[in-house]
């Protein structure tokens, strides 16, 4: 028998992953092939739950989200936070001040500063889209336990980090 023909090796089986009739153990402990994986599904899960019925991108998800607990944000720390140029969060905020979920202030001690500040239909939009990507995420993480989800998101935070 050839190594093409071999079966799928137990982890394959466990992950999912022959299901694809491909063997996917070789990739089991690269790190980008497995958040690439987990993305297929957590995107998916937020295009069902936010990005359909709330006509939100990630993106925009965030910003609302990053906006609703910090209430005197400028673009450029937005920007930063989201390791996005100046001129693209500017074009993501007109999309954003378009729809009336935001409004930008000038800061009067520093005029090459702009505040970004939601609006009541923003704020609105950014808890009832926070309370979707929780049940979407308990969806998601369901075959995990507490302790589990708890251990995940503190690994991918130290991983985020980078080396110290």
């Amino acid at each position: 028998m050839t190594s093409d023909s071999a079966a799928p090796l137990p982890h394959a089986r466990r992950s999912g992953a022959a299901s694809t009739g491909l063997e996917h153990s070789a990739l089991s402990h690269v790190l980008g092939y497995q958040l690439a994986r987990a993305s297929i599904q957590t995107r998916s899960a937020f295009q069902r739950s936010i990005g359909e019925p709330l006509q939100l991108r990630p993106v925009e998800f965030t910003i609302l989200q990053l906006l609703r607990h910090n209430r005197r944000a400028t673009q450029k720390q937005l920007a930063r936070a989201l390791a996005v140029t100046a001129p693209g969060m500017t074009v993501l905020l007109d999309r954003l001040e378009t729809r009336g979920l935001l409004r930008r202030e000038r800061n009067l001690h520093d005029k090459r500063s702009v505040f970004v500040l939601l609006s009541d239909a923003g704020q609105a939009l950014a808890e009832t889209s926070l309370q979707a990507s929780r049940d979407m995420e308990s969806e998601v993480l369901r075959a995990l336990s507490a302790g589990e989800r708890m251990m995940l998101f503190e690994l991918l935070e130290r991983v985020a980090r980078g080396p110290r």
